[in-house]
């Protein structure tokens, strides 16, 4: 069985802050042409991850942003670590 490369994590991201800069640093890797055919195919699947959760956790960024424009309150339940 092939060893999961180092950069590559299992876990969701802590924040989408964190969850960026996991998949800034696995395009940078991908981007150098040096990673084997297995490993290439690992990162990518992760950065999928990577990509998905980011846009989830923008997605409920702009829908609080609508909600604050029309001035209205309501309860946003923002996804945690368990939530994707």
């Amino acid at each position: 069985m092939k060893k999961i490369p180092k950069h590559i994590k299992l876990s969701h991201p802590e924040n989408f802050e964190a969850g960026l800069s996991e998949l800034e640093k696995i395009v940078v890797k991908m981007e150098g042409g040096q990673m084997s055919l297995q490993d290439s195919l690992l990162s990518h699947q992760r950065g999928m991850e990577l990509l998905q959760y980011c846009q989830a956790a923008l997605q409920d960024a702009q829908q609080q942003v609508r909600i604050f424009e029309n001035n209205t309150l309501k309860k946003i339940s923002i996804p945690t670590n368990n939530d994707h």
